[in-house]
């Protein structure tokens, strides 16, 4: 049996180490949930996907993949000369008449609405807002303070300015559309590293959060909203390019094949795994991570060298509950 760091009163310096339970046949999401297609069908041939960060990696992928499914595009980004290599591909599968390319630093709330504004003048309705700029600076709790204000003017403020640019049309449209705002896992478990970025993406969860509930309690309300939360992806992003895909990484195009099924669905937490972390890992490292103030653990205890085995530990009893749960079904 694994040796426990001594406890003292479950102060916050010396928070209880007990594991936090985690089961994996129980569930709350009523079954009526799902947004399926019958009732959701926005992403289908005319309708319009309004896409930031287009110029590359994820935000490049889903132009083309809303292009393949017959969708009219608006590609945004900041880097201009890549984001019109990106409209080449994109009209040479959708025609030269169903694309809009407008480049935009979504920082810049004036940049935002002459966007909206175009899209609007020209097609007059978004179906699919995928809130997707951003950019991997990096930042410690007490260095870097001019990275720290550029990337939440990118990751957090560029989403809110889209945000609320778009969504006050959104609202009043006759038709049915939806909102993706891409976050990330750093911004839920928060591993060391990169403190800026990762207070960036954890205040888009929460702002996705919000927006999610305030559209729901919107009376006949035709919008949804979801956070979609990349695995592993092979983009440019962490400032590592290279020409081939890292095994253990997903591409850009199944990260958005994969997300565009849980839209589909109705889900708003999209987690993507990929082929180094399978979904039930990255639920294990969410539940701990919940754990560390439930069970009044030190910040981040994951990484704290006293909690390292208890983790290990927790993770291997998490991974063989699945399994086992698997197997009796």
């Amino acid at each position: 049996m694994l040796e426990r760091p001594a406890i003292s009163n479950h102060t916050s310096r010396n928070g209880s180490p007990l594991r936090p339970p985690f089961s994996v046949a129980s569930s709350y999401k009523p079954d009526s949930a799902g947004l399926g297609d019958d009732v959701h069908p926005i992403i289908h041939e005319g309708r319009v996907a309004v896409i930031t960060g287009a110029a590359s990696g994820i935000g490049a992928a889903a132009a083309l993949i809303f292009a393949k499914l017959g969708l009219r595009i608006a590609i945004a980004d900041i880097n201009e000369a890549r984001l019109q290599q990106v409209g080449k591909e994109v009209a040479a599968i959708v025609g030269n008449q169903n694309l809009l390319v407008v480049p935009t630093d979504v920082s810049k709330l004036d940049q935002v609405v002459n966007l909206k504004e175009k899209v609007y003048e020209l097609w007059g309705e978004v179906a699919v807002l995928m809130n997707n700029a951003g950019i991997g600076l990096k930042g410690t709790s007490w260095d870097g303070m001019n990275d720290w204000k550029t990337i939440f003017d990118v990751n957090l403020f560029g989403i809110l300015n889209v945000q609320q640019t778009f969504v006050p049309f959104m609202i009043h449209q006759e038709n049915q559309c939806m909102i993706i705002n891409t976050g990330s896992k750093q911004g839920i478990t928060n591993p060391p590293g990169n403190a800026a970025y990762n207070a960036s993406k954890a205040a888009v969860k929460s702002l996705t959060e919000s927006l999610a509930h305030e559209l729901r309690e919107q009376p006949n309300s035709n919008v949804t909203a979801h956070l979609f939360i990349p695995g592993w992806t092979h983009t440019g992003i962490s400032g590592v390019h290279t020409a081939e895909k890292p095994a253990g990484a997903w591409s850009a195009e199944e990260t958005v094949l994969y997300m565009l099924d849980k839209v589909r669905a109705g889900d708003f937490y999209v987690l993507v795994p990929d082929n180094e972390t399978r979904r039930e890992l990255d639920e294990l490292r969410i539940m701990w991570s919940a754990g560390d103030i439930a069970e009044g653990r030190p910040a981040l205890s994951r990484w704290h060298k006293d909690y390292k085995a208890l983790f290990d530990e927790y993770v291997r009893d998490g991974l063989a509950g699945f399994a086992g749960s698997e197997k009796s079904f």
